[in-house]
């Protein structure tokens, strides 16, 4: 047993400069946290560890690492191969208020050849964080205009970039392929899904993780307009489960009707939760 859960720990490195947003995030999907609650939280110092179980056998190892000038400075050196050594997954977070971005580029210029020297197959997600406080009008240039100078620092690494906030759905868009990265079999996962919701008869099926609400999979026979809609429900039944535990309620299902469809929302499996749509 203990071999098992040890070959599915995946690690995953959560970088960037203090401030960026890094801990807001973490605390807002993994840890139940408002938005709003997490202005309550301190800087990470130096860099702090936890284990989140993910569909019952993923362990997510999750190194979440200070941004400060000295931490960075001691990841790049004395601590090089503890902290970039068998990294399954790098997330770095730019601050798009930053003054200064050279400085930004040249710590996650030095995270990507730490990764190239001490692991292989690692895959690189660069979000750029509070958006929101872009206007709606600039926001696609002033992402593109990030994403191109991402890229030209990754030294041909493939990178995924996502835009971000703590105060919308993008969030759990971001995270949802972040995780999905890591899932096993995806290909066997999404065939039994889609054979699943041909038996329904459904329009669309939604399979979401238990805890946190991202999306795990889907399988959709009628298109959709809105292609956010999943991360909308994440977000949405996220908080709608937080206002129940407040009150000492415990979320288990719902139903949503009106004259275009119908929404079951049920536990599916012991870590998962399904949207069937009709």
């Amino acid at each position: 047993m203990a071999a098992a859960d040890k070959s599915n720990k995946q690690k995953v490195l959560l970088m960037g400069k203090s401030n960026s947003g890094k801990t807001s995030m973490r605390s807002i999907i993994f840890a139940n946290y408002l938005a709003r609650d997490t202005m309550r939280l301190n800087p990470t110092i130096d860099v702090e560890n936890s284990s989140v179980r993910f569909l019952g056998n993923l362990v997510l190892n999750l190194w979440d690492c200070g941004g400060q000038e000295l931490f960075l400075e001691n990841y790049f050196e004395s601590q090089r191969d503890k902290i970039f050594r068998n990294v399954q997954v790098l997330i770095y977070v730019f601050d798009i208020e930053s003054r200064d971005l050279e400085d930004d580029f040249e710590n996650y210029q030095q995270c990507i050849d730490a990764i190239r020297e001490k692991s292989t197959g690692t895959h690189v997600f660069c979000l750029v964080h509070k958006m929101d406080l872009i206007p709606e009008e600039a926001k696609a240039k002033v992402f593109a205009e990030r994403v191109a100078m991402i890229k030209a620092r990754s030294h041909d690494m493939p990178v995924t970039c996502f835009k971000t906030s703590i105060w919308d759905e993008s969030l759990y868009k971001a995270w949802s392929a972040i995780v999905h990265a890591l899932i096993p079999n995806t290909r066997l996962l999404q065939a039994n899904l889609e054979e699943f919701r041909r038996i329904l008869d459904a329009d669309e099926v939604v399979l979401f993780e238990r805890a946190t609400f991202l999306v795990v999979s889907h399988a959709t026979y009628k298109e959709h307009r809105d292609v956010h809609r999943f991360e909308k429900i994440s977000n949405i039944i996220k908080q709608f489960k937080l206002s129940c535990s407040k009150t000492q309620a415990q979320f288990h299902s719902m139903k949503v009707r009106n004259a275009s469809f119908t929404a079951f929302v049920d536990q599916f499996t012991s870590n998962t939760y399904a949207m069937v749509i009709t």
